[in-house]
């Protein structure tokens, strides 16, 4: 197992700051995950460690020692292309091995890592076949494989799953979780994909235009996300200017109940550019009078449009001022499907509510 730091990374293409004074501390045998947006600066991060790229400054260590003049062979990391990357013709067994073999490693020795490794990503009994007799899936174990064999101190995944149609993803990310944990190898993941980040990281950094905006558990970057964009991107989130003095009038809860930030100060209701975000899945929705209390802001509004899926529910509420709320309803019975153009109540604990401020997107 390795650490890895990166300390001040910038790298820049022209004028465009790919990467922008990234600074990140990856612990020993973590499944560290870099999420964001296309064009975000995680690949070229992820490229910057293995030494495909070149930083234009800043310092790269691995188990504390630099290895920034290193070339790519040397820096004894492992990578998993989002491609796959497996030479067609060579077999499971022998694309699986080229590595060991380009370090000279004994024949015996070869045949048993590789015999190991494709016992690991369950492909034992395939070495002689083929990649083009493979399914997609299985490509990109012989992949994980070949990057195991090596038994790098540090793994790269380059968005390992988004070529493999949506079962195929579920299925082989748990595979990944499920060996890095066994292996205890530390991981640096790349993916653009939400659920896949929240499902397999040990910690999760948010990435927007090259610059780290949140490094934390996936719990903590999708309950107390630091940044509006954090927010806005990890999950759904209605969002509000406030303060909204209507959303008081059906409420026993004062303006100053409700306005209360991160940070437990009561946020100045004069204050301009706060914006308000509440989850979809922590409102209800109910047709029945609703007990008011001093935990819950209610209010009621109408429904414009149900999009059904099956396990769940989306309703677009439409509520004062042309000001419209997600809600997500699990398990929804048929009965719930209410008419369209009904008008129905909401609740959500006031809690729930989190500000940013609307120019430098911090929380308040």
């Amino acid at each position: 197992m390795s650490s890895v730091q990166l300390i001040n990374i910038v790298k820049n293409y022209g004028q465009v700051k790919a990467l922008n004074d990234v600074n990140l501390d990856i612990n020993s045998g973590e499944l560290f995950t870099l999420l964001g947006p296309s064009g975000c600066g995680k690949t070229t991060l992820l490229r910057t460690i293995a030494g495909f790229h070149k930083q234009d400054s800043g310092t790269i260590k691995i188990d504390g020692s630099e290895i920034d003049d290193l070339p790519a062979y040397r820096r004894d990391t492992g990578m998993v292309f989002q491609d796959y990357a497996i030479f067609p013709h060579l077999s499971v067994g022998d694309n699986v091995g080229f590595g060991l073999r380009n370090k000279n490693v004994p024949p015996k020795e070869i045949k048993d890592r590789v015999a190991e490794a494709l016992e690991t990503v369950r492909l034992s009994g395939l070495e002689n076949r083929l990649p083009n007799e493979l399914s997609g899936g299985q490509q990109q174990r012989v992949g994980l494989a070949r990057a195991l064999v090596i038994q790098p101190k540090v793994l790269l995944m380059d968005e390992p799953l988004s070529n493999l149609d949506a079962k195929l993803r579920i299925e082989l990310r748990e595979d990944i979780r499920e060996i890095q944990k066994k292996l205890k190898t530390t991981t640096i993941y790349v993916t653009h994909d939400q659920e896949e980040a929240l499902v397999i990281s040990d910690r999760i950094c948010i990435m927007n235009s090259g610059e780290v905006s949140q490094v934390d558990t996936p719990w903590t970057v999708y309950k107390n996300p630091e940044k509006y964009f954090v927010a806005s991107f990890v999950g759904s989130m209605n969002f509000v200017k406030w303060p909204r003095q209507s959303w008081l009038k059906n409420n026993p809860l004062s303006l100053k109940e409700i306005s209360l930030s991160s940070k437990g100060v009561v946020l100045d209701p004069n204050k301009e550019n706060i914006i308000a975000g509440v989850r979809p899945e922590d409102i209800s929705l109910t047709s029945e009078p609703i007990d008011k209390d001093h935990q819950n802001i209610v209010m009621s509004g109408i429904i414009e449009k149900i999009s059904f899926s099956g396990r769940e529910a989306f309703f677009h509420i439409l509520l004062e001022e042309e000001v419209r709320l997600l809600v997500n309803v699990s398990r929804p019975d048929e009965l719930s499907l209410k008419e369209i153009g009904e008008t129905i109540n909401l609740v959500f604990p006031k809690n729930a509510l989190m500000f940013f401020d609307e120019k430098s997107g911090s929380r308040c």
